[in-house]
């Protein structure tokens, strides 16, 4: 059986230091996708659609694993990605403390050798073994690329992330970049720690920024 070692060949890109902003060069990559928008009245934390998202990312991100793993010829195996969040404001006002205005893109890296025809594969065996939802509907397999961004491992709450980014503006800045994030750029957090179990000033998230070169 061949194995990709995912977390090995991108710890430039899933595991960047805690004590130092740095600039990296994101290339495409493949992802499980799904969009959504905050409920009003609502965050991450309590939101039902959120959730739902969340699992259904989850349940096609390991289907698709098991299903390569147990081929009978030209077996792989390769570990399920972290989950990440691209995030955006449905309007221009960017205000930490209202999260019901904002938009995201959830999404899990997968390898090259799923295809859309995999891909496809997997979302029926979900469907027979979940039933279909709409939330599953909206699930798709497409590409991104990020190219030149600012990354930070964040160690802490979700509420303290701005300290961190100010520390990644001010090092983009000394390299002749302007933070990106806007109309024109996704807040991008990689979730390395689950928050329903880890205490909060243990959490591990990596926080990346899109750069414009000044």
């Amino acid at each position: 059986m061949k194995t990709l070692d995912l977390k090995k060949d991108l710890k430039y890109l899933y595991a960047p230091s805690a004590k130092k902003a740095e600039i990296v060069n994101v290339p495409r990559l493949q992802f499980a996708m799904i969009d959504g928008i905050i409920e009003k009245g609502k965050e991450p934390g309590n939101s039902p659609i959120f959730a739902e998202a969340t699992q259904a990312l989850y349940s096609i991100s390991y289907t698709l694993k098991f299903m390569l793993k147990k081929r009978k010829t030209n077996a792989i195996d390769y570990p399920v990605m972290a989950l990440e969040g691209l995030w955006g404001v449905q309007d221009k006002m960017v205000d930490v403390a209202k999260k019901d205005n904002w938009t995201y893109t959830l999404i899990i890296l997968q390898p090259d050798v799923i295809t859309k025809d995999i891909f496809a594969e997997g979302m029926e065996q979900v469907r027979k073994k979940k039933g279909d939802s709409p939330i599953l509907s909206k699930l798709r397999l497409s590409h991104f690329e990020e190219g030149v961004c600012v990354q930070m491992m964040h160690i802490g709450p979700y509420a303290t992330e701005p300290v961190t980014i100010e520390i990644m503006r001010a090092f983009a800045a000394e390299n002749g970049y302007r933070d990106n994030v806007g109309s024109n750029g996704l807040h991008h957090e990689i979730y390395l720690g689950d928050p329903r179990k880890a205490k909060p000033e243990k959490l591990k998230t990596v926080v990346r920024h899109p750069l414009k070169k000044i």
